[in-house]
């Protein structure tokens, strides 16, 4: 069955198309370029605006701009693909060295996000889903970039305690999950960092509790962190 368009938000994308292609633009010059009723198109841009999309002119309060929030989105993209490309190779090295299934997530909007999965040949393995969010606290996913944040921006993920683990965590280089997050898992993680020491991602080493006892975990954490750290410093 197909799926129905959602009109309105046709007409905000082609209102901001516009826009972008004749800023700084009025809304009667908006309305005859988009050929559309000018009531409809000032509704349109009124959602942009205060979605942070758009915004007046100094000099003209009457007409109307793109900000800066497209170029940052784009850029953020552009840097999230820039990274899964080059973390690809090293989370499959990293599944071939230690036969677990190997993980890079990233912090996202409050959230920590599966983004690529190198998976585990082995018969049993775990296997998060690309897109999964991963609960910030309790995962070595999140942990690992959460000792590598300001305690100010803690509060974002929902973590208003637990600031003794992750400082511990940012001292070792590693995060450890023992059956925290899932039942009869068990993982290591450790934080990329940009340039600035800020946490870009994590990379995290999963797999059945049955297999990752804490010698396992000890031993797969400098591994991991020397991974992590290949990919750190851009």
């Amino acid at each position: 069955m197909a799926v129905k368009q959602v009109q309105s938000a046709t007409r905000v994308l082609a209102t901001f198309e516009a826009l972008a292609d004749h800023q700084p633009v009025g809304v009667g010059a908006l309305a005859r370029v988009l050929d559309d009723d000018k009531s409809a198109v000032q509704r349109a841009l009124m959602t942009l605006a205060e979605a942070g999309w758009i915004r007046r002119t100094t000099g003209d309060r009457t007409r109307w701009e793109v900000t800066t929030r497209v170029l940052a989105l784009a850029h953020g993209a552009q840097r999230r693909t820039g990274l899964r490309e080059r973390a690809r190779p090293v989370l499959e090295r990293l599944r071939d060295e230690t036969g677990e299934t190997a993980i890079l997530n990233v912090p996202e909007s409050g959230q920590v996000v599966v983004l690529d999965v190198a998976e585990s040949n082995q018969l049993v393995r775990t296997v998060p889903g690309i897109g999964l969010v991963v609960p910030p606290l309790a995962s070595a996913a999140g942990q690992a970039i959460l000792a590598h944040l300001p305690v100010a921006q803690l509060a974002d993920y929902g973590v208003t305690g637990g600031y003794e683990r992750l400082a511990a965590v940012r001292a070792r280089g590693w995060s450890v999950n023992d059956r925290d997050a899932t039942p009869g898992a068990s993982a290591v993680g450790a934080a990329v960092l940009d340039g600035e020491g800020r946490p870009l991602a994590s990379i995290t080493i999963s797999g059945p509790a049955a297999r990752m006892d804490a010698d396992v975990l000890d031993r797969l954490g400098p591994l991991v962190n020397s991974a992590a750290a290949s990919l750190s410093g851009h």
